[in-house]
């Protein structure tokens, strides 16, 4: 049983994505906001966008560190081999985003993140590959979530903004 659920429900009811649906409602309302009163800017917002998600998203995690670290060493390339890898996992996320929304050093906060977004994807598809019914450790261990596609597309899209980025830094 992924998420606990005692009547029989599929742990690909949409319910049980709701935590997950309403905190990606949260970070795309904030990043227009910051759009709306500052002027649009396609690399402001996906720094916005970036940072407000690498914040609260590395929050969930730390509230209870053990419980991510288990559950993300179950899928996690890196993480099965290194545990402490896992245990500073949340704390790189949670630098990434105030970076990101601080816009520090977005070169080097690009980078390490599309660093681990590719290392992430990798043993995110590996076990949606292998059909391995686990619970994913986006939300640490506070909501339980399947691990589905839709964390190999949160992976992918974050490692596509950062490419973004880095395209464009080194074509300005």
């Amino acid at each position: 049983m992924i998420n606990g659920n005692q009547d029989n429900q599929s742990p690909y009811s949409i319910s049980n994505f709701l935590p997950l649906i309403i905190i990606g409602l949260i970070i795309i309302f904030f990043t227009v906001v910051q759009q709306i009163l500052y002027g649009f800017n396609i690399n402001h917002a996906m720094s916005d966008f970036m940072g407000s998600f690498f914040i609260v998203f590395s929050s969930f995690k730390i509230i209870n560190l053990k419980k991510f670290v288990e559950a993300y060493s179950t899928y996690d390339i890196i993480a099965q081999r290194y545990h402490l890898y896992a245990y500073i996992y949340p704390f790189l996320e949670f630098m990434l985003g105030i970076l990101y929304l601080m816009r520090y050093t977005l070169l080097i906060a690009n980078w390490i993140t599309l660093l681990l977004m590719i290392i992430s994807s990798i043993g995110v598809g590996y076990a949606l590959s292998q059909k391995r019914q686990v619970v994913c450790a986006c939300l640490g261990a506070v909501f339980k979530i399947p691990m589905t596609y839709v964390t190999l597309a949160e992976d992918i899209l974050m490692g596509t903004m950062a490419l973004i980025m880095l395209v464009q830094y080194y074509m300005y």
